[in-house]
């Protein structure tokens, strides 16, 4: 580890998310955060132009999401850490972007001393992974195989999970600038991938599996 803080940078559309997490990283005296982006396309410039050891991620941004936005950093920039802060539960993201080559994912209501001490460990090389993702890891390596909405894209699972929330496919296409034709599409795939026949089923199986 060299001699400099923690250089992080925080991508989120919320202001006041990233005000949040910056209070809570403030507390450490050997992590900085020196760039703040509210979607990809900033992140990208910013990461360009200077030199950070940590990025914080949130998953759902307009735009480019942040699993997208996990997949281009890791490519263009592998030496930076990138750790996954999300509102939703680890059983929804966290294995497809530890696939992605993130550091680790935690939930946006995590303690400080875990955010610090998960800042930390990525920054060192290591990820940080909860007891309960590597039960989940566990089982799938053992043969528990993948929960339905597993086998879906990042996309698909972004209209999955808005679907059984209960918006139209106007509005989910208005919030993912997508056709309806297109989400129609999307909504075709999703029902036959995960074996079910209706929005209903959409969101039973959604409330099941904690998804919304």
């Amino acid at each position: 580890m060299s001699n400099h803080p923690i250089r992080v940078l925080l991508v989120d559309d919320h202001a006041i998310a990233r005000n949040g997490v910056r209070l809570m990283l403030s507390t450490a005296d050997d992590i900085r955060v020196d760039g703040e982006a509210c979607n990809a396309q900033e992140a990208l410039q910013l990461v360009m132009g200077q030199e950070f050891d940590v990025a914080l991620l949130d998953i759902t941004m307009p735009g480019k999401n942040g699993l997208e936005l996990l997949k281009q950093l890791r490519s263009e920039r592998p030496k930076l850490a990138v750790l996954m802060l999300s509102t939703y539960s680890e059983d929804i993201y966290a294995v497809r972007a530890l696939k992605l080559g993130a550091a680790g994912y935690l939930i946006k209501d995590a303690p400080t001393t875990t955010l610090v001490a998960a800042v930390r460990k990525a920054a060192s090389g290591g990820k940080h992974v909860s007891l309960a993702l590597l039960e989940k890891l566990a089982s799938l390596i053992g043969g528990g195989g993948d929960a339905g909405h597993e086998a879906l894209s990042n996309r698909e699972l972004e209209v999955f999970k808005l679907i059984a929330a209960g918006e139209s496919l106007v509005r989910i296409g208005e919030t993912l600038h997508l056709s309806p034709n297109t989400v129609t599409t999307y909504r075709s795939r999703i029902l036959e991938k995960m074996g079910l026949e209706s929005n209903a089923e959409l969101t039973r199986y959604a409330l099941e599996h904690g998804i919304i």
